[in-house]
């Protein structure tokens, strides 16, 4: 008799667990996302609300304005132009998705090249250009004075990169040939006394 007693009382607990996880379930539901196709899709997509993002504004340049052929003899006579240059170091490419102007200078001995560009990013854009080169890379004084000018300096796969922000300019210069950040230090003074002029 006592399990009679007994089986309803878990029959009931049970009950109310069940009842209970139901309502803990249903408290976790939502409505269902809208079809992509429905109009007040935009309305409540919390996305939807933010604004595009900049479009890069074209800085086109020919490269021998950037570094005159003076320029480039002052440096290393042993320097050309690159014969069907294509960018390929990576902040060169950024260069390049930024609507900037890039250029390849060849070294006729050692065969190195060296290759720089120079862009005027949006606003936000080069914000994020500046704060990752300030924790990809170290700074340099010597490129210029802050806040004037932002110099940065790094190596990656034996690879050196100098990266200069002056005002809207974003100046990146890169070759196997820089090992520290004294090696590029001729042609970035170059390009940002070309840019001012």
């Amino acid at each position: 008799m006592p399990r009679l007693h007994r089986l309803p009382r878990l029959r009931s607990a049970g009950l109310a667990l069940a009842v209970a996880a139901s309502v803990f379930a249903l408290a976790g539901c939502s409505e269902p996302a809208p079809p992509a196709d429905d109009p007040s899709a935009a309305a409540t997509d919390p996305g939807a609300s933010e604004a595009p993002a900049e479009e890069p504004t074209p800085f086109e340049i020919a490269c021998d304005e950037l570094l005159s052929a003076d320029d480039v003899y002052a440096y290393n006579p042993n320097l050309g132009n690159a014969p069907d240059y294509e960018p390929a170091a990576d902040g060169v490419l950024g260069v390049e998705e930024e609507a900037g102007t890039t250029c390849g200078l060849l070294n006729q001995t050692s065969g190195a090249l060296i290759e720089f560009g120079v862009a005027t990013p949006p606003e936000g854009a080069l914000e994020g250009r500046k704060n990752d080169a300030a924790l990809g890379s170290k700074p340099v004084p010597t490129y210029g004075t802050p806040p004037e000018v932002e110099g940065y300096f790094s190596v990656t796969d034996e690879q050196g990169e100098a990266q200069v922000f002056s005002g809207q300019y974003w100046i990146v210069v890169e070759s196997a040939e820089f090992v520290e950040p004294g090696d590029a230090q001729v042609l970035v003074a170059a390009i940002l006394e070309n840019l001012a002029a």
